[in-house]
């Protein structure tokens, strides 16, 4: 145990860690207030790491969700016809369905690395294991907001103005992270335990782009299966994207978008609750 006296400096917070049995358990939240700085470091240094020595750098976070528009948009779009919502461009409709997809899969992906990745750091230093994944988490945000410019620029192209509904814009990335979180501890704990999940998550989220409405509009659904089709998360903040983009042309099934946000808050406390009783193993682990 570290004593300092704190009684001799009243005036300001106490700039020691005090380790005592079960304080993970007494104080784990509130430490991760406290290590909030080792949480900014951490998300730059993923930031940083991810383009460095590429040859195009942020480009990539550009290249990979505007390649994929241009696939679906073509094989949804051209070849099997499919309606896009109301008057709006069927490649403008999918780039709308495809930002908040790869916020989530980055998101999800880079999580589930995250603890296997700091193997050294694990074994070395007390934190909250928390702060692996969350960091991770921006990284992917930081890819959304550069990807983001691609609709601008599909916008200007097309002529297309958004409505009042962008202002709810903030508020649905926050709905994509949570939906990102849940999943992305639980993967991350599993990824641990069963190094086989590097493998799976690929997978996962390969078969996941496909079963949710990312090239193709979610009123394609028969009407009769659309709330079981939300019990996808994906499919509420798809949804809900394409309405905050979009407007009017792209109504948000209401039922849907609660059913998927319920789903999504119960995978939040299912992996919040997996990743803290499999986290002091994480050390033996990696």
């Amino acid at each position: 145990m570290i004593v300092d006296d704190a009684s001799a400096r009243p005036d300001r917070a106490p700039d020691y860690l005090v380790l005592e049995p079960g304080r993970a358990d007494l104080h784990y939240w509130v430490d991760l207030w406290r290590f909030r700085e080792l949480f900014l470091i951490l998300a730059w240094r993923d930031v940083a790491v991810r383009y460095k020595q590429t040859v195009i750098g942020l480009l990539w976070a550009v290249l990979r969700p505007f390649l994929t528009m241009v696939v679906f948009t073509l094989i949804f779009g051209r070849l099997a016809k499919l309606p896009s919502d109301g008057s709006a461009p069927y490649a403008l409709m999918v780039f709308a369905g495809m930002l908040p997809w790869y916020l989530v899969a980055s998101a999800l992906s880079g999580a589930a690395e995250s603890i296997v990745g700091n193997a050294s750091l694990i074994g070395k230093v007390y934190f909250p294991r928390m702060i692996l994944p969350a960091s991770a988490i921006i990284t992917a945000v930081i890819d959304f907001l550069i990807s983001f410019a691609i609709l601008i620029g599909l916008m200007i192209w097309y002529r297309f103005v958004p409505g009042w509904q962008i202002v709810f814009l903030p508020l649905l990335m926050l709905a994509a992270i949570v939906v990102s979180l849940g999943p992305g501890l639980l993967f991350t704990a599993l990824n641990v335990r069963y190094r086989d999940f590097r493998y799976i998550i690929p997978f996962a989220l390969q078969f996941g782009l496909y079963i949710s409405p990312v090239g193709f509009s979610s009123a394609a659904v028969p009407e009769q299966w659309r709330l079981l089709y939300s019990l996808n998360p994906m499919v509420g903040v798809i949804d809900a994207f394409r309405w905050c983009l979009l407007g009017a042309e792209s109504p948000v099934y209401a039922p849907g978008f609660l059913l998927s946000m319920g789903v999504a808050v119960a995978f939040v406390w299912l992996g919040v609750t997996y990743f803290r009783r499999t986290e002091k193993q994480f050390a033996d682990l990696v």
